[in-house]
C-alpha cells in the first residue's frame, strides 16, 4: 500500500497537480526557500504578488544577503509574520558566509540555518536535491492522517513523531531524483486543492479507494488536535503625528513584541499615556480617529488612531525620527500602519496646532 501510495501521488501530480506556480520547474534552492518561507501561513494568492518583487530586488542569495534589513521589511510589509523576514535575511547571511552563497543540500544541515524548520529543510531538499526526507506542513498533516485514519492527538509530542515516521515511510524508493520533487510537490498540491479542511473534493482524490478517513464517513475529523491556542485582545493608541509638509513620526519597534523591527507609530496602552508624551500645548489639538480591528494570529488588536499636527522640532522619543511622505513607503511597515498612510496621508492633519 505504501509504494503504491506514492505511485500514486507521483502519477496524479503528472496530470493533475499544480504547474503553473513561479517557483516549481525550478532547482534553485534559493526560489524554492524564498516560496516554502513565504508561503508559511501565508494563501498562495497572496505569495505570488510578493514573490516575483522580491526576486526583482534579490535575483540572489548574495543580493539579499548583501541589502540592508530595513530593506528586505519594507518589501515584506503586508506578508506578516515579520520574523519570518527577519529571519530570511539572517538565513541568507549565513548561507553566504558559512556555504559560499550555495544552499546545503541535506534537510539535517538545512535545518540548522535560521528559519528553517524540519518540513521546509525537507521541502528544499527534496524538491531541488531529490533527497527522501518526508514534509509535514499543515496540508500535508491532514492529508496524511485523512489516509491513514491517524487520530491519536497531535498536540502530544510521541504522536506528532509517529505521522512523522509514517510520513518517511511513504515516501518512494526508487528513482528519487524524479520521484522526490514529483512526489513532494504532489502531496503538497493534494493537501492545498483537493483533500481540503473542509468540504474536500474526495471525488477527484487519487488515494480516496485506500482512505480510512473516506470509509469511515469522518472526512472533516482529522487531523486531531486538542490543545487550542487561546486567543487574547488588547488595546494600543497609536500616536499618529504629522507635520504640515506631511512628514510622519515613525519609531523602530523593539524585538521581540508586536511589530517587532518595523517603523510604526508610537503605541501605547491608553490614551492618557498617548497624552502626556505631547508637550502640554499640543495635547488639546488630538483627534481620535475610528477605531477598527487588526487580527492577528492568536490576537485580536483593537487599534486607536490619535492624530495631531506637530512641528518638525518636536521629537516624540529616542527611537523615532520625522520621515517624508516620499521615504515612509520604503520601510517596513505594520500592514495597518501602511494602510492608514496610504489612505489619509495626503489629508492635513485635524486639530492641528500652530508652532
Amino acid at each position: 500500500m505504501l509504494i503504491d501510495m506514492a505511485t500514486q501521488v507521483v502519477n496524479w501530480q503528472k496530470s493533475c497537480g499544480r504547474h503553473d506556480l513561479p517557483w516549481q520547474h525550478s532547482k534553485d534552492p534559493y526560489r524554492v526557500w524564498l516560496s516554502e518561507i513565504m508561503l508559511q501561513q501565508t494563501q498562495v494568492a497572496t505569495v505570488l504578488d510578493y514573490f516575483p518583487r522580491f526576486l526583482q530586488r534579490f535575483p540572489d542569495v548574495a543580493a539579499l544577503a548583501a541589502a540592508p534589513l530595513d530593506e528586505v521589511l519594507g518589501l515584506w510589509s503586508g506578508l506578516g509574520y515579520y520574523s519570518r523576514a527577519r529571519n530570511l535575511h539572517s538565513c541568507a547571511v549565513r548561507v553566504v558566509e558559512q556555504h559560499q552563497g550555495d544552499f546545503p543540500p541535506t534537510a539535517q544541515v538545512l535545518q540548522t540555518l535560521p528559519g528553517i524548520g524540519r518540513s521546509t529543510a525537507a521541502a528544499i531538499a527534496a524538491l531541488c536535491f531529490g533527497e527522501r526526507v518526508a514534509i509535514l506542513d499543515g496540508n500535508v498533516r491532514r492529508l496524511l492522517t485523512r489516509v491513514l485514519g491517524f487520530d491519536a492527538d497531535l498536540s502530544v509530542a510521541v504522536n506528532e513523531r509517529q505521522l512523522w515516521e509514517l510520513a518517511s515511510r511513504l515516501l518512494p524508493l526508487h528513482d528519487l531524483h524524479e520521484a522526490m520533487p514529483r512526489y513532494t510537490q504532489g502531496v503538497m498540491d493534494l493537501g492545498a486543492t483537493v483533500c481540503s479542511a473542509r468540504n474536500p473534493a474526495c471525488a477527484r482524490c487519487p488515494l480516496a479507494q485506500g482512505c480510512v478517513a473516506l470509509r469511515l464517513g469522518q472526512v472533516e475529523r482529522y487531523p486531531v488536535k486538542t490543545r487550542k491556542v487561546k486567543r487574547s485582545s488588547q488595546s494600543l493608541w497609536l500616536l499618529w503625528a504629522q507635520t504640515r509638509a506631511g512628514a510622519v513620526w515613525l519609531s523602530k519597534r523593539p524585538t521581540p513584541g508586536v511589530w517587532g523591527g518595523l517603523y510604526c507609530f508610537p503605541l501605547f496602552d491608553q490614551i492618557e499615556a498617548l497624552t502626556a508624551a505631547l508637550p502640554l500645548r499640543y495635547r488639546s489639538a488630538l483627534h481620535e480617529a475610528p477605531a477598527f480591528l487588526h487580527v492577528l494570529t492568536h490576537k485580536d488588536l483593537f487599534l486607536h488612531p490619535v492624530r495631531v499636527q506637530l512641528p518638525v522640532s518636536i521629537k516624540l522619543d529616542a527611537d523615532g525620527v520625522w520621515t517624508a511622505a516620499d521615504q515612509w513607503p520604503g520601510l517596513g511597515l505594520p500592514a495597518p500602519v501602511r494602510k492608514l498612510l496610504t489612505q489619509f496621508s495626503s489629508f492635513p492633519a485635524p486639530g492641528a496646532a500652530s508652532g
